[in-house]
């Protein structure tokens, strides 16, 4: 009889257990989704995340990994074996000394000094070509490292430049970046990092930085060079000018280094 009537138009209703088995799986469905979509549907989430990855500190320490893991590297395979082993043998001429100038740019940006690696490009290659692969990794390397510290960390470091030595370097480099990174490659005494990543702070520009950096390593590689090529006969003129030509350029940066400081001290 309650059937008939169910089915004649009567208000039909689920049983009981029906409605106890669905209503889990259903509930289940809906906690776990409920999460989900509220993360993916949320910009502001999204948005903030992006900003906290590309935030000027974010990037600073993103430097900062890099940079570590690039000299652990280096500690590592240890590039001065380079003086004692001589180069792979599988590699020769002008093949050989474009591997080398590729090698070359990634020490100098992990810390490697460059006069061991001038001296090593004399060892393995002589004078011309070893000179010509030294300066190819010279500026290699400068861009690199000018490029890292301009995207990663010029914004995180730029507000930071409050003394007075950091406004004056910041103002030389802005305003005379040609003649004042010219200057620095000439007379050694500034690290060649430090000079790449304070002109990546600053405001120079790529092509005076690169010209200037090309240019004014010049002198100095190539007498590294050429005493790293002439080791073997430490009498011999081309190993004594060498060594003048790397002497020189130190004391007269020695001497300007000494002029700047009493000129900013009198401001």
């Amino acid at each position: 009889m309650l059937d008939a009537t169910t089915r004649s138009g009567g208000t039909a209703t689920a049983s009981p257990r029906a409605v106890t088995t669905a209503s889990p799986r259903a509930a289940a469905t809906e906690l776990t989704a409920a999460p989900v979509a509220a993360v993916a549907l949320s910009p502001g989430f999204a948005a903030r995340c992006t900003r906290a990855l590309l935030s000027p500190w974010s990037r600073l320490a993103l430097l900062v990994a890099l940079l570590a893991a690039a000299a652990s590297c280096v500690l590592a395979f240890e590039p001065q074996r380079l003086l004692a082993h001589g180069w792979p043998p599988q590699l020769g001429g002008a093949a050989a000394a474009a591997v080398f100038a590729v090698a070359y740019g990634l020490c100098t940006v992990a810390f490697v000094p460059r006069p061991l690696l001038n001296l090593a490009a004399g060892a393995l290659f002589g004078s011309q070509l070893g000179t010509g692969a030294a300066l190819a990794g010279t500026v290699l390397g400068a861009g690199i490292a000018f490029g890292l510290g301009r995207v990663l960390g010029q914004d995180a470091l730029r507000p930071l430049l409050r003394g007075r030595w950091l406004k004056a370097a910041d103002g030389q480099l802005s305003r005379h970046g040609f003649r004042s990174m010219m200057a620095a490659r000439l007379f050694p005494g500034v690290p060649f990092w430090a000079a790449n990543y304070c002109a990546a702070v600053s405001r120079m520009r790529w092509a005076p930085f690169l010209v200037a950096t090309a240019l004014g390593s010049v002198p100095n590689t190539a007498a590294y060079v050429v005493a790293g090529a002439r080791a073997a006969k430490p009498t011999s003129p081309a190993f004594l000018i060498a060594l003048a030509f790397i002497a020189v350029p130190a004391l007269a940066g020695a001497v300007v280094a000494w002029r700047k400081r009493h000129h900013l001290r009198g401001r």
